[in-house]
């Protein structure tokens, strides 16, 4: 009977014209989409789902799935097509979720924020594969993030430093288990992740970090001086950041998403703004990534007014950079190149006030400023019809990030993102062999870490390369190179 499998139930409705639409855009066979959704649902667990072309058919034709298909299906697409397709998109119905699962809207409170990060690091560690939360998480976007986010800057009673006291009244609270040197040690070993992250990519450390995190949470609902449980809260922010960052490089986006709320409400209780400006930043770079600029532009300049006063000029200049890659996006070239010049103005002032700066921002080089500011101009260039002009001003700029990530041992990663970014500069400008000859050196390094954000990113300048010049012997040679040296077969951790 119609309906009756684990995986679909019968409305009786009409065709479904939204998933219809996307279905028909994707370029996938009906076959394809039931082995992508099959495969999806073994990592996350599901191996209840048993999908075929036929339920697919049906799909389309109206009938309404069940979880966690209606998830499933909306990563899929979303993936795709490079950005947020939410399930109600899709033409789908979604169940009721509970606000500390699947929402960013949560309360901005010592205690519920301790919660929240124990709970959602638990299940992290137990079900720690692609989609772990695939039934109950989504991504937000649009107001729904923005505004819940815009309450950091919200001041909470008694001010934003005083201490939550999350789990025993002032009469109970004993003396600080954790010293000095204990909470030196914490804090080095979040920034010995943070390096490892940039050397290896986000796909072999993640768990490391998640579990960290949740012994941190543990030390948070304990007893503990106000200044103890500040630097508690930072750590666990910076964790969360980290968490995120990593969860976004190996493609866990609802997840990353989730991590960056909660490291936001962690900076907010250790009163740390200039922290939450960078997580704010992460979550920018994020949207961007899924295509949604304008959210990107909101949280950036959230970001900057919240940390105007206190932020170094690394951190502010690292700002600028991320508003111009959201104005680039837009397609609005005046307000992205006055962002570059801001950025790179501010820039030209980092160590002049002799400020300590936080690890977080280290990572913030002369190689990362020109790495960026080329990745505006180059998106430029593709808002504009892949316009000549701004491909030839991304070009310098990009050769300059390159050589100076060539020099860098520890960051890795970004050599890569930026080799490939040149690869596309050249495709840009119909030089196809110079775009093959950079993306090979990406692909060395892409088999050395664990990030699919690099390699999705190579697959995609691949793709375009064979799809403009595919009678060219040194494309045709690479594209079989890459299939045979980077196989789809990566999975999160």
């Amino acid at each position: 009977m119609s309906g009756s499998g684990a995986d679909g139930t019968n409305t009786g409705k009409r065709p479904n014209e939204q998933l219809s639409s996307w279905f028909v855009r994707s370029g996938w066979s009906k076959g394809e989409l039931a082995r992508q959704v099959n495969r999806r649902a073994r990592q996350m667990g599901a191996h209840h789902i048993s999908t075929d072309t036929s339920r697919v058919r049906r799909w389309l034709d109206g009938e309404q799935p069940r979880e966690p298909i209606p998830r499933i299906l909306s990563e899929l697409f979303s993936e795709r097509f490079g950005s947020v397709v939410a399930i109600e998109d899709l033409g789908l119905r979604t169940a009721h979720q509970a606000p500390s699962v699947s929402g960013v809207d949560l309360p901005w409170a010592g205690p519920q924020t301790v919660a929240l990060l124990s709970e959602f690091s638990r299940s992290d560690l137990m079900l720690a594969r692609r989609g772990f939360l695939g039934t109950s998480l989504a991504l937000a976007a649009g107001p729904a993030l923005v505004e819940p986010m815009q309450r950091w800057l919200v001041p909470t009673p008694g001010g934003d430093t005083a201490p939550s006291h999350a789990t025993a009244p002032a009469a109970a609270r004993r003396p600080a288990r954790l010293s000095g040197p204990e909470l030196d040690l914490l804090e080095s070993t979040t920034a010995m992740f943070r390096q490892w992250d940039a050397q290896c990519g986000g796909g072999l450390r993640r768990k490391a970090v998640v579990g960290q995190l949740h012994e941190v949470t543990d030390l948070l609902q304990e007893p503990q001086p106000a200044a103890t449980e500040r630097r508690l809260f930072r750590c666990a922010a910076e964790l969360a950041e980290l968490a995120g960052w990593m969860s976004y490089d190996v493609g866990l986006q609802p997840t990353a998403q989730k991590y960056f709320v909660l490291a936001l409400h962690a900076s907010k209780e250790a009163g740390d703004k200039p922290l939450g400006s960078y997580i704010l930043s992460s979550m920018s770079r994020q949207m961007i990534h899924l295509g949604r600029p304008d959210d990107a532009l909101e949280l950036i300049h959230l970001a900057q007014y919240g940390s105007r006063d206190c932020a170094t000029s690394r951190t502010q200049a690292m700002l600028y950079a991320m508003e111009a890659r959201a104005y680039a996006n837009m397609g609005q070239p005046s307000k992205c190149r006055r962002a570059v010049r801001m950025a790179e103005d501010t820039f030209a002032d980092v160590g002049l006030d002799g400020e300590p700066e936080p690890d977080w921002i280290r990572f913030f080089s002369e190689a990362e400023l020109n790495g960026e500011n080329a990745h505006s101009y180059r998106d430029l260039a593709y808002v504009a019809g892949r316009s000549p002009t701004y491909a030839s001003l991304s070009e310098p700029v990009m050769e300059r990030a390159v050589e100076l990530f060539s020099q860098d041992q520890e960051h890795q990663r970004s050599y890569a993102l930026n080799l490939i970014g040149m690869a596309t500069v050249h495709l840009l400008k119909r030089e196809p062999e110079a775009a093959t000859s950079f993306a090979g050196q990406a692909l060395d390094i892409a088999r050395k870490v664990r990030s699919e954000r690099v390699n999705t990113r190579l697959r995609k300048t691949v793709d375009t390369a064979a799809r403009d010049f595919g009678d060219v012997a040194e494309v045709l040679q690479f594209t079989d190179r890459l299939t045979a040296q980077l196989p789809e077969t990566a999975e999160a951790v």
